[in-house]
């Protein structure tokens, strides 16, 4: 605790997750910038820094603060390692510049003799020297023994000046104030009450390109279950199409009680597989590998195999148990129970799922139960998994996802998570402050230009964009949309488009590539879903748009300002069914121009009005535009310039300024 009262005051700190209790997300080398508003009584001149170190250091790293507006301070810094962190400010009411301040202001009045003002710059200047050479007797930094040298001249040039203005064109210079500011005297500073938390993560936790695919249909046969072994051109087709994260559905084995046949059916024929979200068989539980897909050995080849593509598989880590589940016998406890005593099943009225037993997570035992999930997802995660994409994690207490993720990243800290939260906002956001790494979203039924812009605004420029990482997938195993089904392929091709585009992690869900558009009657949902059958498919099939997937990836990947989250902002266009925006990357000179057209049936045209201050060009310029998607180039004159996007050649534009 200080010694002396507080000062100055520091408040309205932005970013701060719910005051602090909940950390600030950035990956490595990405900018943090921090505000705050900063003050004190009087007229003091203040001086401010931003403060950061890891979270066990004991010596902080520190940058100056610039004042912006109306008492507003703004800082920023970036990290090149993970890890957690904490940053907080410090400000003080500066001697050195308060005194330059009020000496200039004397000038410009009548008074005639500044004796008094030499004497008290010269002990100001003197006790900044004394600062310096205590450090460099101390632990003696390279220039701090010059530095005291340097301010000591300042001072003795206070003794003797030739005249007031000559002391201000010798103090007040760049170096100078940069020579001040490496001694300030901080004996009445002011700090943050507590330090704020930080935490940086790997890369892949901002940017990344998900494909989803059932191992158990790998070879697209309805008559033959793959196996792990046989995934591999699935992944080699994957990594082709520029996907760099591979996410399997549950790969253990499956329960025979209850099981699911053909369109969710509560009948099961001979032979159908059943839904691999209902865990647990006579062969074991979360622990085991489903016989049919082959040994954890081959599970661990194929993790190898595919980082030689330069894939990570994420699993599914779904808590899920089928009436055969070892849990059932071993630890009834962990379960719901009706008033008879026999164990509930899962409900999502009007939906039942009787293959699956739901986990009672506040159950009397229930601090076992969390450390066995703890379990599981270490397991896995000492078997090279580095990813998890977590199933209706809203159905479990946020606590124990809080306590799961914490135990995991003890052990393995550049372990990701991918929160499958189709529900409430509010629950949806309090996943990603306690540490889910991405999320899924709305974007899937998000269609107008309005729902788009409102939708990714919000995510990307309020507070949402310090802890909550969207990812946009088109279609998953569960949904698919109404303007999906029975489309043409341009349909897929603009959603491909916004869900790559708009955000820095997407996904799609394997047929999405092939078009895949049959529904169950008024359903969103698939026909002849292969949650519950081996699925058929010609993965080179005709009207396929992996070439189009291909590009966009491969361009998102060319281009860091596509690498970045929360660099979005709108450009408004004559045309509702055109949407159009803009992204940068962190040193603002390789600006991405997006321009869309959302209907999958006509051609669309409209005049767009760009921003030309902010993609940096004068007005009335006129300058070339490449089209990276078509390898095409436009001659643009000033902020309006026409486009014409027909939906089955040419759905969008993907525009990088070259001249």
């Amino acid at each position: 605790m200080s010694s002396h009262p507080e000062a100055v005051v520091i408040e309205n700190v932005t970013p701060s997750i719910n005051n602090g209790h909940h950390p600030v997300k950035r990956v490595i080398n990405e900018m943090l910038t921090v505000e705050a508003d900063i003050f004190k009584d009087g007229h003091d001149e203040l001086e401010a820094v931003l403060k950061w170190k890891a979270k066990r250091a004991r010596l902080w790293q520190e940058t100056h603060m610039h004042h912006t507006d109306n008492d507003r301070w703004s800082a920023c810094f970036s990290l090149e390692k993970t890890g957690e962190y904490q940053f907080t400010i410090e400000a003080w009411g500066d001697p050195f510049f308060s005194w330059l301040h009020d000496f200039e202001r004397r000038l410009s009045g009548d008074q005639s003799s500044f004796e008094t003002e030499f004497i008290e710059g010269h002990q100001i200047l003197l006790s900044a020297s004394e600062r310096a050479l205590d450090c460099g007797k101390k632990k003696p930094p390279a220039s701090a023994q010059s530095d005291s040298d340097k301010l000591k001249q300042l001072a003795d040039a206070l003794s003797s000046p030739e005249s007031p203005n000559s002391i201000v064109e010798l103090l007040k210079t760049p170096d100078v104030f940069s020579l001040i500011r490496r001694w300030p005297d901080r004996q009445l500073s002011s700090s943050l009450e507590s330090p704020l938390p930080l935490v940086i993560e790997r890369a892949k936790a901002r940017f990344s390109a998900w494909y989803e695919f059932f191992p158990r249909c790998a070879e697209g046969r309805a008559d033959k279950h793959s196996t792990f072994r046989d995934c591999l051109p699935r992944i080699q087709d994957a990594a082709d199409m520029g996907f760099d994260v591979v996410y399997f559905p549950p790969i253990h084995p499956i329960g025979r009680a209850h099981r699911k046949g053909k369109n969710n059916s509560v009948t099961c024929e001979p032979g159908e597989p059943g839904s691999p979200w209902a865990i647990g068989a006579t062969e074991g539980g979360h622990y085991s590998i489903a016989p049919e897909l082959g040994t954890l050995d081959d599970f661990k080849w194929l993790i190898a195999r595919a980082l030689d593509h330069k894939i990570e598989i994420a699993i599914d880590f779904a808590i899920n148990c089928s009436p055969d589940h070892p849990y059932v016998k071993e630890h009834p406890e962990w379960f719901f129970h009706r008033p008879d005593g026999s164990i509930k099943y899962a409900e999502n009225p009007p939906k039942k799922y009787q293959d699956i037993y739901p986990l009672n997570f506040l159950c009397d035992d229930w601090k076992n139960l969390w450390q066995e999930m703890v379990n599981i997802v270490l397991f896995w995660a000492n078997q090279g998994v580095t990813i998890f994409r977590v199933d209706n994690p809203h159905t479990k207490p946020v606590a124990f996802w809080e306590y799961l993720i914490a135990e995991v990243h003890k052990i393995h800290p550049g372990t990701l998570f991918l929160a499958e939260a189709f529900t409430r906002p509010k629950m949806m956001q309090a996943l990603g402050k306690i540490g889910f790494t991405q999320s899924y979203t709305y974007f899937t039924w998000r269609e107008s230009k309005t729902e788009l812009s409102d939708y990714v605004t919000e995510l990307t420029q309020g507070p949402m964009r310090d802890y909550y990482r969207a990812n946009f997938w088109p279609n998953t195993p569960d949904i698919l949309p109404y303007h999906l089904q029975n489309a043409k392929p341009a349909a897929f091709k603009i959603r491909a488009a916004l869900a790559a585009l708009l955000s820095s992690s997407w996904g799609i869900y394997s047929g999405f590539e092939l078009c895949e558009n049959q529904p169950l009657p008024d359903r969103e949902e698939y026909l002849d879903s292969e949650k519950y059958q081996l699925k058929e498919r010609d993965w080179n099939a005709s009207g396929n748009i992996k070439k189009f997937i291909k590009r966009i990836n491969h361009i998102r990947r060319d281009n860091p300002a596509l690498h970045e989250y929360a660099n979005i902002e709108f450009i408004p266009t004559d045309s509702e069914q055109i949407i159009a925006w803009f992204k940068w990357s962190q040193d603002s000179r390789k600006n991405i121009i997006v321009v869309v057209n959302l209907d999958e049936q006509n051609t669309q045209q409209s005049m767009i009005h760009l921003p030309l201050e902010k993609l940096g060009l004068p007005s009335h310029h006129s300058f070339q535009v490449e089209d990276l998607m078509y390898d095409e180039t436009y001659h643009w004159q000033g902020s309006s310039n026409f486009v014409s996007l027909s939906p089955r050649s040419k759905p969008l534009h993907i525009l990088k300024i070259v001249s």
